[in-house]
């Protein structure tokens, strides 16, 4: 149930490369032989012989891991091409790593019917430069009164079903989508989010946001949802994501759930991981005055205290947390280029995420390096798809990385065609120089020349 346009298999031998993929057991430096799109061999460091015509890598000083993937993306296909399409989505993914992601419904129109999806299928068919999935809403135009046919949906390829960006608020629609689910399947994903409790606030509710003078969203709009949807899918059996997590009593509340058996999983994004509420104060001038209140920092839910942050990190220490997922969130740049209240809520972040928890996580020691690479690509089995592994006889879905390589977000342009990407102009650790996605080369970084080609 995913769809790319067509990807040639790779006849290619990457020389030396640190191999680390925690679910195989791997972490060493090794010769890794890709032959027609499959990883076909693993051997010592200069071990292996590249067939006729394969294309030779130095992989000495980098890392090859398991190619990542993002159960939580937003395309804005269809209706909303000018602020990314799935060419220019894919395309960034691939420039971050990430080998397959999924695509939210909250598009105009809504995923809400069979011929909606069916036509997404084709247009991934002739554009996606990686494997896209697609889930279909919950309730038809997300407006949360009326489920879509779930079954119909799940019959052309719908990975699941989500209202992602509002809430599902009705308990009872909730849980007649639970019973639907055990006859047709797919996980349930949830933006949980009381919105009588958020109201009409632009960010966190908490010291900043009274010093800033803006309205806030308290952490239990989330947290009270979450323990809701839980009850619900305990009472019905079913199997809910819950997106995004971004609250220390939601981690809590997701913990005592899977305590109780409930089947439910659920995400952390790497803005929420590396960044909180303060940032919205910005640097100072000369004069000792803030320069705060950046668009770009805008998300729902918003970025919260470092308490929070902290939560997040030792649920994903934990388990509780069980993948790290994006929310990338395009925007058009004049959309965000108005007053923080009028700006619409979401950043980019499919270019930055490996780099982002790399540098501020890894690099200080906070969390391992295996752990995160496990992390980013631990989506994919809660979507229903196959998990990434380097072994052999598996397509070829790797990422190499030069965790050493600094750069600076958003010097050279982005592959996606917005610009709201949370961790502009920070220079970070860790740039991805290859993915190889379907068994096939997706994306090279400039840097990347191959050694020679086999004879």
């Amino acid at each position: 149930m995913l769809d790319h346009r067509p990807i040639a298999p790779a006849d290619l031998l990457i020389r030396g490369a640190h191999v680390l993929d925690p679910r195989s057991g791997i972490d060493a430096p090794h010769d890794v032989l890709i032959r027609g799109g499959e990883i076909a061999e693993l051997g010592a460091p200069g071990a292996l012989t590249a067939p006729a015509g394969a294309e030779l890598l130095d992989g000495a000083g980098r890392h090859l891991f398991p190619g990542f993937v993002d159960p939580h993306v937003h395309l804005r296909v269809p209706g909303q091409e000018h602020k990314e399409d799935i060419e220019s989505g894919t395309r960034s993914a691939a420039a971050g790593g990430f080998v397959a992601v999924v695509a939210m419904p909250n598009t105009s129109p809504t995923v809400d019917s069979a011929s909606v999806l069916r036509s997404l299928r084709e247009l991934a068919r002739r554009e996606a430069r990686v494997p896209v999935g697609f889930m279909a809403s919950v309730t038809r135009g997300l407006a949360g009164e009326a489920l879509t046919e779930m079954a119909e949906l799940r019959e052309v390829g719908a990975l699941g079903f989500t209202d992602d960006g509002k809430p599902v608020h009705r308990a009872g629609i909730m849980r007649k989508a639970l019973q639907y689910q055990k006859l047709v399947g797919g996980v349930i994903a949830l933006h949980e989010e009381d919105p009588t409790l958020s109201g009409d606030g632009v960010m966190h509710e908490g010291e900043v946001s009274a010093r800033l003078g803006l309205a806030g969203i308290p952490s239990i709009s989330e947290s009270t949802m979450i323990a809701r949807d839980a009850a619900l899918a305990r009472y019905e059996d079913g199997v809910i994501h819950v997106q995004h997590l971004s609250a220390r009593e939601s981690v809590e509340t997701v913990a005592e759930a899977k305590a109780r058996g409930v089947r439910i999983s659920c995400e952390a994004s790497p803005h929420h991981l590396t960044l909180t509420d303060a940032a919205l104060l910005g640097p100072r001038d000369a004069g000792g005055a803030a320069r705060g209140l950046d668009t770009r920092l805008k998300m729902n839910p918003p970025l919260r205290s470092d308490a929070d942050r902290q939560a997040l990190i030792a649920g994903l220490r934990d388990g509780t947390i069980d993948c790290i997922a994006t929310d990338h969130a395009p925007h058009a740049r004049e959309e965000k280029e108005v007053p923080f209240e009028q700006a619409p809520m979401g950043t980019t972040g499919l270019e930055t995420a490996f780099a982002a928890v790399y540098d501020e996580l890894v690099r200080p020691g906070v969390l391992p390096l295996a752990l995160v690479v496990a992390k980013l690509s631990a989506g994919a089995a809660l979507m229903g798809l196959a998990t990434p592994q380097l072994r052999v006889g598996r397509a070829a879905d790797l990422v190499l990385v030069d965790l050493e390589a600094t750069w600076q977000v958003g010097e050279a342009g982005y592959e996606s065609r917005a610009q709201n990407c949370a961790f502009a102009g920070r220079r970070l650790h860790g740039k991805v120089l290859a993915t190889i996605a379907a068994g096939g080369v997706v994306f090279r970084d400039r840097s990347l020349a191959a050694l020679e080609v086999a004879s």
